[in-house]
């Protein structure tokens, strides 16, 4: 397994909270060494992080996806509460989540993100280092790992986002059942999906939520502008995931 951890400017007392991302199947396909790196070199994720620490955002910094008035919400909340930033660990996802069914197989990957290499970066890097301060995301086929991964180990984790997650409507039912548990075990435990409107998984996507609301589970379903692709992931993929970890695992309010 390879893994890039992209670690924030800052003073040496400094403290920051862990977001785990996993990428797409485009990298999963490239092998471990450039997979690893697809948030860094395909999605630019340190472009965002640059933007971040440096407001207003721009249009242009979303890929023109973004409505005027997100964009406001974003900066309003940039200039009331800065970027902190974040310890982001980057670890290449193998093809072993491919397939109808989204969770069967995700074990080994869960054994992995949490029993050996969490506790690494919690040991090597200046993090919190809490469950309450880590959180889990991915974009697509990384989605649904996050998904995956998050939900079977939910206590190690204070919140778990996905970005156009891989998932089927058919897969709403165990989504929910999974989901009930995990906060059974996490109360506090913060879960958002974010979709697009040009995501062939918006319609799965908003099967799960009404599916998710129906049984009174909590959650945030956000629908921005774009497409499935490497845009958005550049645009409001990375910009809307950094911003929601950035706060929520601060014990701040999502934006």
């Amino acid at each position: 397994m390879s893994v890039v951890v992209l670690l924030p400017e800052r003073a040496p007392s400094d403290r920051f909270p862990v977001l785990v991302t996993l990428h797409g199947r485009g990298e999963t396909l490239k092998g471990p060494e450039r997979g690893a790196r697809g948030w860094v070199d395909d999605y630019r994720l340190p472009r965002a992080v640059e933007r971040l620490r440096k407001p207003p955002l721009t249009a242009d910094d979303l890929e023109r996806f973004v409505s005027r008035d997100r964009l406001a919400v974003l900066n309003r909340a940039l200039a009331e509460t800065p970027y902190g930033g974040l310890v982001i660990v980057c670890p290449y996802m193998p093809d072993v989540l491919s397939g109808e069914e989204p969770f069967s197989r995700a074990p080994p990957l869960t054994r992995f993100v949490v029993d050996t290499l969490l506790p690494k970066v919690y040991a090597e890097t200046p993090v919190l280092g809490t469950p309450e301060a880590t959180g889990i995301d991915g974009v697509s086929l990384g989605g649904r790992g996050a998904l995956a991964v998050g939900l079977e180990r939910p206590r190690a984790f204070g919140a778990i986002s996905t970005l156009q997650a891989a998932v089927d409507a058919e897969n709403a039912n165990e989504i929910v059942a999974r989901a009930r548990r995990a906060l059974e075990q996490n109360p506090k435990l913060s879960l958002r999906f974010v979709t697009s409107t040009e995501d062939y998984y918006l319609p799965a996507l908003k099967s799960v939520d009404r599916a998710l609301r129906a049984a009174g589970v909590p959650h945030e379903l956000l629908i921005a502008s774009g497409p499935h692709d490497y845009a958005f992931n550049r645009g409001p993929g990375a910009y809307e995931m950094l911003l929601f970890h950035d706060r929520v695992l601060r014990g701040q309010g999502p934006v």
